[in-house]
């Protein structure tokens, strides 16, 4: 069995000088443990994580952004960011001239049977400004690259994907419609993951409502449970029989996101 978990962390000097990444880590044991928003370098944080391989990928600007593997098995080869040909092909400096490739938030990690990927997709901000950034440029340049990889195994990838792809997968979907992380250009684009094969593995176990991976620090919203799903581990089809257990773990404080997480059995 392999556990594979990944955690947007909202700062990993934070959870760790809490000690809470580290009491997750010896509670959970992951095999693989896929990182966002880390706003670190390594070496930043004091973390005593012993029997991992470290991979960091961090953005050009400090304290922002930001993807990180901790894993037991050492992978066979390790890259960040796409590859060189789709990075010519796609545009990734948006409206404001951010380029999102500078911001570290892609590691691929390859595997005997498969590659693990993290990924931490752009927001597309309040007032939308970074929407066409995603919907034009990082969802295609990323499904091109998850193919890219299927093309020699099976694919795992998982991270904060920054939307909610259907109405079951935030609280109040009405009022939220058009709005960052629930826009149809957003769900579009997780949509064609969908349609090019990839699995929604926590979709494998549960159905409906009410299961979230981030909530707003307003208003009480987590203890209200009024939050959204945004998190997830998607797998190539070709590995849907091997997922045993696909888990969202609310319990996990010390971030406004929750880990998820899915057990293999290859």
């Amino acid at each position: 069995m392999t556990k594979i978990y990944s955690w947007n962390v909202n700062g990993i000097r934070a959870v760790t000088k809490k000690g809470t990444l580290q009491s997750f880590v010896r509670t959970h044991r992951p095999d693989i443990l896929c990182l966002q928003e880390t706003k670190a370098e390594r070496g930043q944080a004091d973390i005593e994580v012993n029997g991992y391989h470290e991979y960091w990928n961090s953005a050009t600007k400090k304290g922002y952004s930001g993807t990180a593997i901790f894993t037991r098995p050492e992978p066979l080869s390790v890259t960040n960011d796409f590859s060189s040909a789709i990075a010519r092909k796609y545009h990734f400096t948006d409206g404001a001239g951010r380029d999102s490739l500078a911001e570290g938030r892609l590691i691929s990690a390859e595997y005997p049977k498969f590659y693990v990927v993290t990924v931490y997709t752009p927001n597309a901000k309040d007032d939308l400004s970074r929407l066409e950034l995603r919907h034009k440029h990082w969802d295609p340049a990323f499904l091109a690259h998850c193919r890219q990889l299927e093309k020699k195994k099976p694919v795992v990838f998982c991270g904060d994907l920054n939307v909610a792809h259907t109405e079951l997968d935030l609280a109040n979907p009405g009022p939220n419609r058009g709005k960052k992380g629930f826009t149809d250009e957003e769900r579009e684009g997780f949509q064609r993951l969908i349609d090019a094969g990839f699995i929604d593995t926590f979709r494998l176990f549960k159905q409906g409502n009410g299961y979230y991976t981030w909530w707003s620090h307003f208003a009480n919203s987590r203890a209200r449970n009024i939050g959204w799903r945004i998190d997830y581990v998607l797998v190539s089809a070709s590995l849907r029989k091997a997922v045993k257990s696909a888990d969202i773990h609310p319990d996990i404080m010390g971030s406004d996101h929750c880990p998820v997480s899915i057990t293999l059995d290859l």
